[in-house]
């Protein structure tokens, strides 16, 4: 029989820019999916469960999670085919990329970053032959072979001595004990405010949420259980975070297996988590935590879940106060595990309730490639 079909372990920053993408959203709605659906199946989801929660058909999730693992990151964004033939041969089309992959001060130019205009000017009057190309032809050029006008960004690797260890071992009980693996994770601080969002309006006459500056109601953290097993999603609303809370989640956890046989906990290594009493009581109750790596959150197979999570119960909202806001997401969170297994309803109540906004290594914690200078 063969192993059933997942995606690579991702690099640290793969996994970093996947986090981003699914929490912050995109406006890229293929984007946005595509993104769910590899940091879902790294992190150990299967690919019906996969297709539930992105509400796709499963050829389409085996098609991106194998894209993924021969293209990288470059999935993201499929190149569509069609269009006017090109007219700038291969060698000039790869020395604009460089060019504008290039930082201008190495090139001599008095500035840190291009702008069409000047990158069009500098192609024009280099000291070879020059390249004449028109901006909106640029423009057109470099969006096509994915170079974008970008913020810069930093990014970190897990300094982690035992990340190879901890990701090997959340693989082997997921691929070994898939009915017995849980993930523990919270989500927010939730705050009461008005959130923006989208749904259907008349053209031009969005829904309008009155703004607030003065918020006096705190914040809430949902501790949130998944069970890998039977795809269900639980959890309590708590004023803020700490061991206790977490060891009230781990307890639940525990119940849901009364048969005493050991359960596997995936969570970050968050200092709430890893308390004496915590450890103490997960021995005596056969519980082993199976923390991720620094820096290495997107590892948790709660991460993919958290996003349709914030999508339906938190954006596009304005609950009053805390016990609303907690009775919303408890509601959708009972809807979701009654519909979990229906594709069908899924996908329809997200469709009506909001249209879903639209780096390569051997392992997760592998050296990034080399960026462009």
């Amino acid at each position: 029989m063969s192993a059933p079909l997942k995606a690579r372990r991702l690099t640290d920053p793969e996994g970093q820019k996947l986090q981003r993408i699914v929490r912050r959203g995109s406006t890229n709605t293929v984007r946005y999916r595509r993104a769910m659906i590899i940091l879902a199946s790294s992190s150990g989801n299967t690919v019906p469960v996969i297709a539930r929660l992105v509400a796709a058909d499963e050829k389409t999730v085996r098609e991106v999670i194998h894209a993924f693992n021969t293209q990288g990151l470059s999935c993201l964004d499929p190149e569509w085919a069609g269009g006017r033939p090109r007219l700038l041969t291969p060698e000039e089309e790869a020395l604009v990329l460089q060019t504008a992959t290039t930082r201008p001060t190495k090139l001599g130019r008095p500035f840190t970053r291009w702008s069409l205009r000047k990158l069009t000017d500098h192609l024009a009057h280099r000291p070879k032959p020059g390249l004449r190309i028109g901006r909106e032809t640029l423009r057109t050029l470099l969006h096509r072979h994915g170079v974008t006008f970008q913020r810069t960004t930093t990014w970190k690797d897990s300094p982690d001595p035992e990340a190879d260890a901890e990701l090997d071992r959340i693989e082997h009980v997921m691929e070994h004990f898939p009915d017995r693996v849980f993930a523990f994770d919270e989500f927010g601080p939730l705050g009461i405010r008005p959130t923006p969002g989208s749904g259907w309006a008349r053209k031009n006459l969005p829904d309008r949420i009155a703004a607030t500056y003065r918020r006096t109601h705190g914040i809430t953290y949902f501790h949130g259980c998944y069970s890998v097993g039977d795809d269900t999603l639980w959890g309590v609303n708590h004023r803020r975070k700490g061991g206790a809370n977490t060891l009230k989640a781990l307890k639940s956890i525990r119940t849901a297996r009364p048969d005493g046989a050991p359960v596997y906990v995936i969570m970050d290594n968050l200092s709430a988590h890893k308390g004496s009493k915590i450890r103490a009581w997960a021995q005596r109750n056969k519980v082993e935590l199976c923390f991720t790596p620094t820096y290495a959150s997107w590892a948790k197979v709660i991460e993919a879940h958290f996003g349709p999570l914030r999508q339906f119960t938190i954006a596009n909202s304005h609950h009053p106060n805390h016990t609303v806001q907690t009775r919303a997401l408890h509601a959708y969170l009972r809807w979701r595990n009654a519909n979990a297994r229906d594709p069908d309803v899924l996908a329809a109540q997200r469709r009506e309730r909001a249209r879903v906004r639209s780096e390569k290594g051997v392992r997760w914690g592998g050296r990034p490639l080399h960026l462009a200078a």
